[in-house]
């Protein structure tokens, strides 16, 4: 009996041990190199997809207290940095509620001035090219939206797709923001669909170094959100294949 009991002891250390050591290593890439996310809005469209679920890569920007659990304050401002360019499309912690991750693309860099006139992106008071591809239509939650495509060109020639509804809506003119040092202007690609840098209720505003997760790096699945997560039948016709590992640019 006490044999048997001790087997049993045995196995249950060595399978505790086991959980711990994935839980750790779990935690420590998480930490230090990728963490999942997914996209629940629209703001990013056509880049980012609702149901998209992406990696982004911690080491990018560096180390700041956001890169940790639960966000603990033991790293002073960000360590092992490297500047973030242009273009790139980035999760951060929400500076009015750091609780709260976003994700948008970085139009404007310390020293910016960024200003909208009629849809046009001016950096630095120069416009920003953007070419008309044609008609997009977006569906969401069973109701399209027909929007128009561009690609944007920005100044160090990132191109990226941009939707926009119309030229003349709430923030396609705005006032002149001059960025920060040490902050950086985000935008999401569906410009008239996005809270953020341009919006002085959204709570983005200019984004400090430090509340940078990092960036993202590609999506490793992708579903439609038209079936519930147990209808497993579902799954192979909600997937969208065409979507999976590919960059986020």
């Amino acid at each position: 009996m006490s044999r048997s009991s001790g087997r049993a002891s045995s196995g249950f250390t060595e399978t505790l041990k086991t959980v711990v050591y994935a839980v750790l290593i779990a935690l420590f890439i998480r930490t230090f190199f990728y963490e999942p996310f997914s996209i629940p809005s629209a703001s990013m469209v056509p880049t980012l997809l609702v149901g998209d679920y992406l990696f982004v890569s911690k080491f990018s920007y560096g180390y700041s207290r956001y890169s940790l659990p639960f966000g603990l304050p033991i790293i002073p401002g960000r360590v092992f940095l490297t500047e973030p360019q242009r273009g790139d499309v980035v999760v951060f912690k929400l500076p009015r509620d750091p609780s709260i991750d976003f994700i948008k693309r970085i139009v404007g860099l310390p020293g910016d001035t960024i200003q909208e006139k009629d849809g046009i992106l001016y950096i630095n008071d120069q416009p920003v090219q953007r070419e008309k591809i044609g008609d997009y239509v977006y569906e969401e939650n069973g109701r399209a939206t027909t929007y128009t495509l561009y690609t944007e060109t920005l100044p160090n020639g990132v191109h990226h797709p941009i939707l926009e509804l119309g030229d003349n809506l709430p923030f396609d003119n705005t006032g002149v923001f001059t960025v920060p040092p040490g902050h950086y202007f985000m935008m999401g690609d569906n410009r008239d669909n996005s809270s953020d840098s341009r919006d002085p209720n959204s709570g983005v505003g200019y984004v400090p170094v430090e509340n940078l997760v990092g960036r993202a790096q590609f999506i490793f699945y992708s579903t439609d959100g038209y079936s519930l997560w147990w209808e497993v039948w579902n799954w192979p016709f909600t997937i969208r294949y065409d979507r999976l590992f590919s960059a986020v640019r």
